[in-house]
């Protein structure tokens, strides 16, 4: 049995949920001083991994 590729809507969906999540955390960082450039990098790097590995898990 192939794994079904996953429809373009269901992909932004779970992208903008990890965005989301990793978002709240990120707003926490930057109220406690970091730097907001670095704190969205890390946010989105953090989202595209996240839905990468749930992509492939």
């Amino acid at each position: 049995m192939t794994p079904t590729p996953q429809p373009r809507r269901e992909f932004a969906s779970q992208l903008a949920v990890a965005c989301l999540g990793a978002g709240v955390v990120t707003s926490l960082a930057v109220a406690q001083g970091q730097d907001p450039f670095t704190a969205l990098g890390i946010t989105l790097f953090s989202a595209v991994a996240a839905v990468l590995v749930g992509q492939i898990l």
